[in-house]
């Protein structure tokens, strides 16, 4: 009995020996780590063998850099996106322009060297920007001497670290060679052996893993017990970058610029004429300089005894550039961006400018140039760069001969391509022009500068430019609309003076809207046609100057003096002042 018993207790041993060993092996798989490697190429999305991926700080980003014979390129709308929007491709010229406070780099597209205004020249041994396959590159190392930025190679596969941000982040060690892994869990594949001692950047704990970066910045995942606790420090040394100074000729007060709208030469009496009517003003701005041809020159309305009776008063003269006052613009065969698009035209302009302003001692100049029609879809097209790049070097010229340099721009809705922030950087001041929310070609009535359109239009502007560089443009004119029984809308525009005989002639009823921070009024005429009135007037600028106390703003400017305004609104203006 015992022989037939012992056969069958053996096979239940080896049956039960061959289940755990089973079992142990679903355990096993079920735990071990996994061995599989990523496809890194994928994982960095690598296109060919001279691509290389970027990590910018902590994130993997679309834009990668090239390796373009054993040198490393950034393409151009990247450079300006990730790093450095002050560089300039001057398409017409096949050249990349750097614009610093005082002078003007120039590399040839191609070359090895660059020159610069001041004479100098400087090779670097390699192309500092090429054209490949219809697109810019420029060697990170020419963006480097340029811009505060810090970037590491690596190999196997090309990838690169680009620090912009030099603030400390979570680090910790590594405790143990160990594995980093495309997510969390021990069967993702590897990305990259982490090494005992190795230091890597913590990106987000979870309760067994935590995301981190590796010292050759590959993202992924470690398990929590691989590492020690976190600690805030410093992954890159700073660079030697020193940030260029801009050393403007601002007015040592509140700036109170009043524009004066000049069609001919006119003199000393016109100026007595227009600033017997106002309080207060320390500047300012005739319509004297106009862009006349596509090649930089202008029609200049400049006038001595003009400008001696405003000196004589104390006041400052900023001459005003526009390019809405000549008829080769006006009919559209001027094109500002096409005197903007070359050094040559923009020199000559700069040259023009300048010669008028040293020899007529003018304090400084106003740049009032506007983009109609066509014109501002193409602006728009190309982001406004040729005429930002004419202000750098426009700058330039007024801050080496102590002219101070006002631009005018219109409040801040869809119109980016005016660059406000290098604006901001490079001009004294920067001035909005705070109205036309409704204007002649409105398709319905409304008023020409509500309340809320106008701080939001300051909050807006400052968003990229110091309050102490922002002054916010009033009008000293109303608007009002006409809106037939067919619904057709018309309007007129006129001083605050001849607005308000228009309401009394009328009999209108005027009340203060809160919404609006105006006076509005309307009435019904006979024929069926509605006429309403957002009045400008005293109490309408003094709601716009407490925002503009409110927010610290460096002045105020009126559009303009050639309309007659009541001494109540010069009188808020002039309290402003000695605020």
């Amino acid at each position: 009995m015992k022989k037939k018993v012992l056969p069958v207790i053996l096979v239940i041993v080896l049956i039960i020996m061959l289940g755990a060993a089973y079992a142990g092996t679903i355990i096993y798989k079920k735990f071990s780590y996994s061995t599989k490697k990523a496809d890194l190429n994928t994982y960095f999305s690598i296109t060919d063998e001279n691509d290389v991926p970027i990590v910018l700080q902590n994130d993997r980003i679309d834009n990668h850099a090239r390796i373009i014979d054993g040198v490393y390129y950034l393409d151009f709308d990247s450079v300006q996106t990730l790093l450095n929007d002050r560089f300039y491709y001057g398409k017409a010229d096949g050249s990349l322009i750097y614009t610093l406070p005082d002078k003007i780099i120039t590399a040839p597209i191609g070359s090895t060297s660059y020159t610069s205004s001041d004479g100098a020249t400087r090779d670097f041994g390699f192309q500092i920007a090429r054209v490949e396959n219809e697109k810019l590159y420029v060697a990170l190392d020419y963006v480097k001497e340029y811009t505060n930025f810090y970037y590491k190679t690596f190999t196997n596969p090309n990838h690169m670290q680009v620090y912009t941000d030099f603030s400390e982040m979570n680090v910790a060690s590594v405790k143990k060679d160990t594995k980093l892994r495309l997510r969390g869990g021990v069967k993702s594949s590897i990305l990259t052996d982490l090494k005992k001692g190795d230091k890597v950047v913590v990106l987000e704990e979870l309760d067994n893993w935590s995301k981190v970066k590796s010292p050759d910045s590959f993202i992924g995942y470690v398990e929590n017990k691989f590492i020690s606790s976190i600690q805030k420090a410093s992954v890159c040394a700073k660079s030697d970058y020193v940030k260029p100074e801009y050393i403007g000729n601002s007015l040592d007060g509140k700036v109170n610029l009043a524009w004066h709208s000049i069609a001919g030469n006119v003199g000393s009496d016109s100026y007595y004429t227009v600033m017997s009517r106002t309080k207060g003003v320390n500047v300012i701005a005739p319509t004297w300089f106009q862009l006349c041809d596509n090649a930089g020159n202008i029609n200049s309305l400049v006038n001595d005894s003009y400008i001696q009776a405003a000196h004589n008063a104390g006041i400052k003269v900023w001459a005003t550039l526009d390019n809405f006052n000549n008829s080769f613009f006006t009919s559209g065969q001027g094109k500002t961006d096409t005197v903007l698009a070359t050094a040559g035209t923009r020199a000559n302009l700069i040259g023009n400018i300048m010669g008028q302003l040293g020899a007529h001692n003018i304090d400084g100049l106003n740049v009032d140039l506007e983009f109609v029609g066509s014109e501002l879809e193409d602006i728009s097209n190309n982001k406004g760069e040729n005429y930002i790049e004419f202000i750098r070097e426009l700058s330039i010229a007024c801050r080496q001969n102590g002219k101070t340099l006002s631009v005018d721009v219109p409040v801040p809705f869809g119109n980016s391509f005016f660059h406000r922030k290098e604006l901001g950087t490079v001009c004294d001041y920067v001035v909005i022009m705070g109205y036309d929310e409704h204007y002649a070609g409105s398709k319905e009535a409304g008023s020409v500068a509500s309340i809320d359109y106008v701080e939001k239009g300051i909050l807006k502007t400052l968003e990229d430019v110091p309050a102490n560089k922002v002054v916010n443009g009033v009008p000293l004119y109303t608007r009002i609309w006409f809106t037939t029984s067919d619904g057709t809308v018309s309007s007129k525009a006129g001083s605050i003076t001849w607005a308000k005989e228009f309401i009394s002639q009328n009999g209108i009823q005027m009340d203060w809207n809160p919404a609006c921070g105006q006076n509005y009024g309307e009435t019904i005429r006979a024929d069926g046609t509605k006429v309403q009135i957002w009045l400008e007037d005293a109490q309408s600028i003094q709601q716009k100057i407490d925002v503009m106390t409110h927010n610290q703003l460096a002045g105020i400017a009126e559009w303009q003096i050639g309309y007659t305004s009541p001494d109540d609104v010069w009188t808020v203006i002039q309290q402003y002042l000695l605020q």
